[in-house]
């Protein structure tokens, strides 16, 4: 979990506290704020959570990734195994 990630879900947070506030009291400046923070906070952590998946398939991409020289190899061994 990143950075972005967590700050965006703690603004959704505070925001879903301010927005219930807001109804609960009758304050609807409040509870728009409450709601302008929900959204802040949904799209932080969305951002987050597109920088990790692009960290992850990238790492994927490099696990992936093979050395030529041992790709040469196992051509190699396929060929001395055929009949």
């Amino acid at each position: 979990m990143n950075k972005d990630q967590v700050k965006g879900r703690v603004e959704q947070a505070k925001g879903s506290v301010k927005e219930a506030t807001g109804k609960v009291v009758g304050n609807k400046k409040l509870e728009v704020e409450g709601k302008i923070d929900k959204a802040t906070g949904k799209t932080q952590a969305t951002y987050g959570d597109l920088k990790e998946d692009a960290k992850d398939a990238i790492k994927h991409q490099q696990d992936v990734r093979r050395d030529p020289d041992d790709l040469r190899r196992d051509a190699d061994d396929i060929r001395r195994n055929q009949p």
